[in-house]
């Protein structure tokens, strides 16, 4: 068939694509003033309440004493094949069994995984890295270098590059995401996949649009679409909100200490330190609508009931989307968004249950 008359009868199905395409923009923008409205009220609190405090954060001089205890590892950088970056990450039990690779979320960093680096650790290789954005690892400023294929290369190319060919991959909230997307287009390096607190993004999208509850659990996405607003809103009265989505007393972790609170703020807290961390959200977008995806690799899934940013209803939704037999899903009823830290002993036990066969 000739190109003109095909592109003639392609032409009304890309309009229309560019006619969602548009709506949709339109609408997260909306989102997004709206939420920025909210979060500035809160700042603007923030500061009202603690006025020695002032308008801006406060950057950390000095590393939290946790963060160099000796018993979760050693600290080393590893330079990325694909893109030449610099990722921070903490190794231990090297030549003890397989590589098991943590992935952590926003707004964390390699030490989320302070229980699971010493719980395995005599079984396992076990690395927790630094994000590509998460400080000290190199933060590139543009908006176009945190695309999730860019993100999902980081994460091939930290296999390869500590000499394994596959790991066990376990990752929670963002870094679940990027988990789940590996397993999809990097099967062949995925032995098993544990997931806490997460979902594919294409099932995701398609739960939100038909739960409108979903959408307001996760309004601070919509903020996080602006412009510079975000990083000022987030580091005001010394990062306070920050500080919040920890401390809280019904999301946040119980009898965080103030050492381990400064351990998770502290690399934001750096110049530039919230950048690198909101460009992943402001890619969040880029290819929507997803097509539907299916799902099959060995998949433990752990989540928590009481999740204050994520339904429990997206649990059903995954399995959904899997191939029989190939996820074993956990929900946690008195668990909520911080599985790894909060109810790191449970999530020990699946964990061990789940890859009992590989130690044999």
């Amino acid at each position: 068939m000739p190109e003109p008359v095909v592109t003639a009868l392609l032409a009304p199905s890309r309009l229309s694509l560019k006619l969602l395409r548009a709506l949709m923009w339109s609408l997260v923008y909306l989102g997004a003033l709206m939420a920025a409205a909210v979060y500035s009220c809160i700042a603007l609190t923030h500061v009202l309440c603690r006025p020695r405090r002032g308008c801006l954060g406060r950057p950390r001089c000095a590393v939290p004493a946790c963060l160099s205890d000796p018993s979760l590892g050693e600290h080393d950088f590893l330079t990325l094949k694909s893109s030449g970056l610099r990722l921070h990450y903490v190794s231990a039990g090297r030549g003890n069994g397989p590589l098991m690779l943590f992935l952590h979320g926003f707004p964390e960093n390699w030490f989320s995984w302070q229980y699971q680096l010493r719980e395995f650790q005599n079984r396992f290789h076990v690395v927790a890295v630094d994000l590509r954005g998460y400080w000290p690892s190199d933060a590139p400023r543009n908006v176009d270098c945190y695309t999730i294929d860019l993100l999902m290369t980081d994460v091939q190319d930290v296999i390869t590059g500590l000499g394994y060919s596959k790991c066990i991959l376990v990752g929670h909230d963002w870094g679940g995401l990027l988990a789940w997307n590996f397993s999809i287009y990097y099967p062949a390096l995925v032995e098993r996949l544990v997931v806490a607190c997460a979902a594919p993004m294409s099932v995701y999208q398609d739960y939100a649009l038909h739960h409108i509850g979903q959408l307001f659990r996760s309004n601070y996405m919509f903020l996080f679409q602006l412009p510079w607003l975000p990083e000022k809103l987030l580091s005001m009265s010394d990062f306070q909100i920050l500080k919040d989505v920890f401390t809280n007393r019904k999301s946040g972790i119980p009898q965080l200490s103030p050492c381990k609170l400064e351990a998770f703020i502290y690399h934001l807290t750096q110049p530039g330190g919230l950048t690198g961390p909101m460009n992943y959200y402001r890619n969040l977008f880029r290819n929507v609508p997803l097509e539907p995806q299916e799902l099959s690799a060995r998949t433990l899934l752990l989540w928590g009931e009481k999740d204050s940013y994520l339904e429990a209803g997206l649990v059903n939704a995954i399995s959904k989307r899997f191939v029989p037999g190939r996820l074993e899903a956990h929900i946690l009823p008195t668990s909520g968004h911080w599985i790894p830290q909060k109810h790191y002993e449970e999530m020990h036990r699946y964990m061990w249950a789940f890859l009992q066969d590989l130690l044999a």
